[in-house]
Order: C-alpha cells, then sequence, then structure tokens
C-alpha cells in the first residue's frame, strides 16, 4: 500500500471520528434519550470546548474533500514519491493538531496547523498539474 493511501485512510479514519468528543458532551449535558432524539429549541447548550469541536469536525471534513482526491490523483497518476507520502502524513498530523487546538480554543496554533493543511494541499496539487 502506498503512504499515500495510508495516511489518506488514516485521515478519514481519524475525521470520522471527530464527532465523538462533542456527542460524549451532548450525553452528559442533555441525557442519552435526548441525544438521540430530534434538537430541540431547549435542549441544553454544549460546553463551549464541544461547540469549538463541532466547527472543527466541520472544517476537517471540508478540507477532506480537497485533500482525498489530490492524494487518489496522486495514487492514480502513478507519482507518488517520498515528498507526496510524506506530505500526506503531514496532513494527518495537521490536522489532528488543529482538531485539538480548535477545541481546545487555541487560536494562533489552530490558524498554523490549518495552514500547513493547506499548504500540503497545494504540494498534492502541484505535482498532480506536473509543476512540482
Amino acid at each position: 500500500m502506498s503512504q499515500e493511501i495510508f495516511w489518506l485512510a488514516a485521515t478519514a479514519l481519524m475525521t470520522a471520528l471527530f464527532w465523538v468528543p462533542y456527542v460524549l458532551n451532548r450525553m452528559a449535558t442533555r441525557g442519552l434519550m435526548r441525544t438521540m432524539g430530534n434538537p430541540a429549541a431547549d435542549d441544553a447548550p454544549h460546553a463551549d470546548w464541544a461547540e469549538r469541536s463541532i466547527k472543527a469536525h466541520k472544517n476537517g471534513v471540508e478540507n477532506f474533500a480537497i485533500f482525498a482526491p489530490l492524494a487518489l490523483a496522486v495514487v492514480a497518476l502513478g507519482i507518488g514519491d517520498a515528498l507526496t507520502g510524506t506530505a500526506c502524513m503531514i496532513y494527518f498530523f495537521a490536522r489532528l493538531v488543529h482538531f485539538v487546538v480548535y477545541t481546545a480554543g487555541i487560536p494562533g496554533l489552530r490558524t498554523v496547523a490549518f495552514t500547513v493543511g493547506w499548504v500540503v494541499q497545494v504540494v498534492l496539487a502541484l505535482r498532480v498539474m506536473g509543476i512540482m
């Protein structure tokens, strides 16, 4: 298995699990039955960190929609190498850091982590386009 596919799958799994912390908060504040029911206007609010984790999860999904086709294109075109494999690994850790620091409410580091992930997307796109 290529490094690009490994890190793509790892990133997909990680992104798929980002809902867990805020749903646990929802269960703690609203109870299991209210959590499983439809949202209501009188639902107890999430903790501030849980609201941030919801936003971090949405951002992760939005960026995965850019990362995934680029990583797949690298593999499909047979242009994967140490640079693209390492870039995909860096993307995984950048998104993990982004989720953790966004949830924790650390704005400066959140922006740095986001930017690192964005640079990886640019590197992969330039490789796919034959520019890099």
